[in-house]
């Protein structure tokens, strides 16, 4: 019996985020080493409410950046290596998404130790796709996808063990 084309789950996106706490050099430092990890533009967050911490609405607290495609195939394979492809039950959402940090960036495969920037760590969400599920994002008359269509966390976990080798713990 052949698989269901329609069933078959694939990496939408993967997001890289950096949170710095404020602006400054340390920001900018945060910025260049995302760029030299993804060779992508990279995009400055900023608060989006008053926060209790000093910080104004609209000030610039963190870097991130988006990957798609093959590029978002490569980097999670990367990134997976250095967690020893080991991964959490708790990072994975009811939705079939995951999250993931990495606790220094030296852990990376082929990253060199840069003092300028120092040590630092980051955030890696990746977010899981059917065929199909784009009628949740059209513009005009957006769907629901249905019960059976979304991922499930079981599902997602089963993904990442067969197209990665990630060990579940």
């Amino acid at each position: 019996m052949s698989e269901n084309i329609m069933r078959k789950i694939s990496i939408e996106k993967v997001t890289l985020n950096i949170g710095a706490g404020e602006a400054g050099p340390k920001l900018d430092n945060y910025k260049k080493m995302l760029e030299k990890l993804s060779d992508s533009k990279v995009v400055i967050t900023n608060t989006h409410k008053r926060s209790t911490f000093g910080g104004g609405k609209g000030k610039p607290i963190g870097a991130k950046t988006t990957l798609r495609g093959d590029k978002a195939k490569d980097i999670v394979k990367l990134f997976l290596q250095a967690n020893e492809n080991q991964l959490k039950k708790t990072q994975f959402d009811t939705n079939g998404n995951l999250s993931f940090g990495i606790a220094e960036y030296i852990n990376i495969p082929g990253v060199k130790y840069d003092p300028d920037i120092g040590i630092l760590g980051l955030d890696v969400c990746i977010t899981l796709t059917r065929p199909g599920f784009r009628i949740k994002k059209k513009a005009i008359k957006p769907k629901k996808v249905g019960i059976k269509h979304k991922i499930t966390k079981e599902e997602a976990m089963e993904f990442m063990k067969k197209e990665f080798d990630a060990k579940i713990m």
